[in-house]
């Protein structure tokens, strides 16, 4: 069992710098195909590749497996997403958390179909995050922690329908058992006022997007 998985995607990665100190030894690294390259930008080399390779060159592939990198190699044409199958694989080391870099950003459609992965049953038990260096990005469905620094901005997104009885610990607008609908924008832009905040609801699931100062 492994403590966390990296996977980073083929995304935008505004803050590197940032995100090398998020990273925490022991971490297993995985490259969901062009993700890759963010791993050998900020000097670092993964456990494995997963994808259909068609971001990366012959000539890396070769290198990497002569480095003994693992390479779990699918067809273009696949109904998967290179994360997805990145996510998938990565259940395979049984870690209790997942982070995912560079999912944010870039193509509108990659970043929609990222966020809604974060949906996915079969990451249900797992505390499974979005996170770039400048945003980190969740989905509760019944509790979340929040580590950060006082000022920056957190903001609530009812996913998939309402969410109810939201209560919050930490943040300057306290939601106290409340509901927050889809359609409206009460849960946008509120602030942490300590350093450590929480977030539970009864009922839904809420999208939490922390903004960190950069």
């Amino acid at each position: 069992m492994s403590e966390r998985v990296v996977i980073f995607a083929n995304g935008s990665l505004p803050a590197p710098e940032r995100l090398r100190t998020l990273l925490q030894a022991g971490d297993i690294l995985l490259g969901a195909d062009g993700g890759t390259l963010h791993l050998i930008a900020l000097g670092l080399t993964p456990h494995a590749v997963i994808g259909d390779f068609d971001s990366l060159s012959d000539d890396l592939v070769q290198s990497l497996a002569a480095q003994g990198v693992l390479l779990h190699r699918y067809p273009a044409d696949k109904d998967q997403t290179d994360l997805e199958l990145a996510l998938r694989h990565a259940l395979e080391y049984r870690p209790r958390a997942i982070r995912v870099v560079a999912a944010l950003g870039g193509r509108l459609d990659q970043t929609l179909g990222n966020l809604s992965l974060l949906a996915a049953p079969w990451l249900n038990e797992l505390d499974v995050r979005l996170e770039d260096g400048v945003e980190e990005v969740l989905l509760a469905r019944r509790a979340a922690l929040l580590q950060g620094e006082v000022g920056e901005i957190v903001s609530l997104i009812p996913w998939g329908g309402p969410a109810e009885g939201v209560v919050t610990e930490g943040l300057r607008w306290a939601l106290r058992g409340e509901t927050l609908y889809p359609e409206q924008t009460r849960g946008i832009s509120n602030e942490l006022i300590h350093s450590q905040a929480r977030i539970s609801l009864s009922r839904g699931a809420l999208l939490i997007v922390h903004r960190h100062f950069s």
